[in-house]
């Protein structure tokens, strides 16, 4: 029995397997829930420490509630990708005045340190 309610699941593709889309919806109106389709192609999310989060094929839901701000529901292929040296160029060329190919030419001479490749850009 157990098994037959995940392959219904599963074929529906939705968290409420035993409900009609089209009455999901009107609830949703009367309890004042928009949801909104975006057709997005990727999301990258860019987070504080130079990384990023990439969703490919991504399926995208803005959902709005009244008095509250809108959300944003997003699923799909998920890859993460490093931060390092790509923002700290950023950083060295800010600080130092340099080109992006100069800021990256030192931090690869200065084995990725931050303080060293400023420093060796300054000619110090």
């Amino acid at each position: 029995m157990r098994g037959k309610g995940l392959n219904r699941c599963a074929r529906n593709k939705s968290m409420f397997p035993n409900v009609n889309p089209k009455q999901m919806g009107k609830l949703m109106a009367q309890m004042g829930i928009k949801s909104e389709e975006i057709d997005a192609e990727r999301v990258v999310i860019e987070k504080r420490d130079g990384s990023k989060i990439i969703v490919k094929n991504p399926s995208v839901t803005k959902v709005s509630m009244k008095g509250q701000s809108p959300t944003l529901q997003v699923a799909g292929e998920i890859t993460e990708e490093a931060g390092g040296e790509g923002g700290d160029a950023e950083i060295v060329a800010k600080e130092t005045g340099c080109t992006i190919e100069q800021a990256e030419k030192a931090l690869k001479e200065s084995g990725g340190d931050l303080a060293q490749a400023i420093i060796k850009v300054q000619g110090g």
